[in-house]
């Protein structure tokens, strides 16, 4: 629904009830008018016209500029009538005319629909009109005509704002949609397609002859590659040398050999489980356990809604992949599985180097996103979080907390 809708039904209410107003004012004063069939045929007029109109003040799109013109020549017209009908001595006593209030009427309509500018000019036709009927100015009559100016371009401005408004979160909803999108993409990237070049590069450097030219070249695309969806986050262009994915850099720590398939296996894991009912967490995380890594869990299933559990089982998983490529093959993790009321939360824990400070932010400006996005990126979008607590030479702990009912998008 529109922010200003809400204003065509309170318009729509107020013709209606202002119309009840004016015909109740000529009843009382139906003896003292000059001519009181002229009066009464105006306000069947006018009631006829409101009645038949209800549903084109209802909304913005109802409600046309050549109505609103027409709504208004019906209001100018029953103020320039009354002097007409009346007596000279009821409007100079301050008499209303055959509209009376409903007349402020027209003019919102034009206030909600155009904004400030038409509510001010048509508020001005309105107080000339006023003033020719009363024969001149007189104190009730300014009031009234500055009451309905200032009201009409108060709202008209209100409403210009609040479109305005709309307008602004309307176009930051498209954004934040296009850049959750961007960032899914950019797991699935990460988590395939630049660990297979990876994989090439150093395979074809530890192979030499025609594949390290092959390993070359698969490692300038993983450059051009990342710089592409790490959308303008990289600071510098990198060598193929620096081109392997890292969570943190290690004093001397060499890159042992990625398979690659890892990450490709936890996407069409999660793509699998998005339609399904609920998964025990526990049988996501089962397979990461082995000789070098211990798995902690509660005895009880773990169940999360589909997307989410496989979501946070691929962050875990590529959280264990840094701790590979970064510790070394020899380095143990442990994974502890904490099932709590209100959340669920995984912590990794390694006894690698830990990470140098700064260097998460450093590796994010370069567009390496196994943390921004593979990690990170996967937790903010299933409102939760993660975070790292590493100091060098005592290992890494990364926690990472799903809330309950987190559900992936």
């Amino acid at each position: 629904m529109s922010v200003e809708q809400p204003l065509w039904q309170a318009l729509t209410a107020y013709r209606v009830l202002t119309l009840l107003y004016a015909i109740a004012l000529f009843v009382i004063a139906f003896d003292a008018y000059d001519h009181p069939l002229g009066a009464g045929a105006y306000m069947v007029v006018l009631t006829v016209w409101t009645a038949c109109t209800v549903r084109m003040v209802s909304s913005a799109e109802r409600c046309t500029r050549r109505f609103l013109i027409a709504d208004l020549t019906v209001a100018l017209t029953g103020i320039l009538l009354t002097p007409v009908v009346d007596s000279h001595d009821r409007i100079a006593d301050g008499a209303p005319t055959l509209p009376s209030i409903w007349t402020a009427g027209a003019v919102l309509g034009f206030a909600i629909k155009g904004g400030w500018r038409w509510a001010a000019w048509t508020s001005a036709i309105v107080a000339v009109a006023n003033i020719a009927q009363r024969g001149g100015f007189a104190q009730d009559t300014v009031h009234a005509v500055v009451l309905v100016w200032v009201a009409s371009v108060a709202i008209g401005y209100v409403v210009e704002v609040a479109r305005a408004s709309e307008r602004t979160l309307a176009r930051a909803l498209q954004i934040e949609a296009a850049t959750r999108e961007r960032e899914r993409l950019a797991r699935d990237i990460h988590d395939s397609v630049l660990q297979v070049l990876a994989m090439v590069q150093r395979r074809g450097a530890a192979i030499g002859g025609e594949a390290a030219e092959l390993g070359r070249m698969a490692g300038e695309q993983e450059v051009a590659l990342r710089t592409l969806v790490s959308s303008g986050l990289v600071g510098r262009q990198r060598t193929a040398e620096e081109a392997p994915d890292v969570r943190y850099a290690t004093a001397g720590a060499p890159a042992p050999p990625d398979t690659g398939a890892g990450g490709a296996d936890r996407g069409a894991a999660a793509a699998d489980g998005a339609d399904a009912g609920p998964r025990d967490l526990r049988t996501l995380l089962a397979p990461h356990a082995g000789s070098r890594v211990v798995l902690s869990e509660p005895g009880a299933p773990v169940l999360l809604p589909a997307g989410a559990a496989a979501e946070l089982a691929a962050a875990v998983g590529a959280a264990l992949d840094n701790v590979r490529v970064h510790a070394g093959e020899t380095a143990r993790a442990w994974i502890l599985v904490e099932d709590e009321p209100d959340a669920v939360t995984v912590t990794v824990r390694d006894d690698g180097p830990g990470i140098p400070d700064g260097r998460l932010a450093d590796a994010e400006r370069e567009g390496r996103l196994g943390v921004a996005l593979s990690i990170r990126g996967r937790l903010r979008d299933l409102g939760g979080s993660a975070e790292w607590f590493s100091a060098p030479g005592q290992g890494t702990e990364v926690e990472l907390k799903v809330p309950r009912g987190g559900e992936a998008p």
